[in-house]
């Protein structure tokens, strides 16, 4: 990479990219987990690639969209607003299967009269909305906010395509052996996993006294501390099968 970095930071920001994309490529394999590897993405996008926030749309099975992952809350607020209003960049690339680049949002109010003032007000400047697509499939997509003119720039920006397209075939890597049927279940699947992701998240964040984000890593921590599924300890945890206390390691009150 060649953003002006000194080589030392280059060489550190090389080694920080492959893991990510080895990290990526591992949920390649029988049994991972979608909503977990979705939310690697965006959070990759921000720690990595130095994009302000992200956030990710999943089509459902009858082709809608749902905020499936953000690496903050201003940002999964903005997705669920273009999913309101049924407008913003996110969902014109996802209609026109093309990426839709916005490097000066405030000209943009015309088009999205809903959407910008509110982008704006959250401090943004800028979007990048990358489809994610394969051929002529797009499913979903990648969406990069920035505070000034450009969330990401040069390689940092065609990195991002990358992880976005690792995703996508993760999601569609056995569409052709079930003639589509695992993709639809894969797809639903993942945007039940989210709804009891936040639910449980809800129930983190009361019981400690947390930050929904800081809840959310508790939630994370503790599955990969026990080898268990993201989505499968938080619909323990929103079931009440899984007190709050054991998840957060700490006394709280269930």
């Amino acid at each position: 990479m060649s953003d002006g970095f000194s080589s030392t930071a280059t060489l550190s920001s090389e080694n920080d990219l492959l893991r990510a994309f080895v990290d990526m490529a591992d949920t390649l394999v029988d049994e991972y987990d979608v909503a977990d590897m979705l939310h690697r993405l965006a959070k990759y996008c921000v720690t990595l690639l130095g994009a302000p926030a992200a956030g990710l749309l999943l089509a459902d099975q009858r082709g809608g969209l749902e905020v499936i992952a953000s690496s903050d809350e201003s940002s999964r607020m903005l997705e669920l607003l273009q999913l309101q209003t049924e407008q913003g960049p996110c969902l014109d690339a996802y209609r026109g299967g093309e990426a839709v680049v916005v490097e000066d949002l405030a000209a943009q109010a015309a088009r999205w009269p809903r959407f910008v003032p509110e982008a704006t007000r959250a401090g943004y400047r800028s979007v990048y909305a990358l489809p994610m697509r394969l051929r002529r499939q797009v499913i979903g997509t990648l969406n990069l906010f920035g505070r000034g003119q450009s969330p990401l720039t040069g390689a940092a920006l065609s990195v991002a395509r990358a992880l976005a397209d690792i995703a996508t075939i993760g999601i569609l890597q056995e569409r052709a052996i079930r003639r589509g049927e695992l993709l639809t279940e894969q797809l639903q699947h993942a945007l039940n996993s989210r709804v009891a992701i936040e639910q449980a998240e809800g129930v983190l964040a009361h019981a400690g006294k947390l930050d929904m984000e800081v809840a959310f890593e508790r939630l994370r921590t503790y599955s990969r501390g026990h080898n268990q599924r993201l989505s499968e300890v938080a619909e323990a945890v929103a079931n009440s099968q899984l007190r709050p206390g054991e998840v957060l390691g700490e006394s709280v009150t269930d």
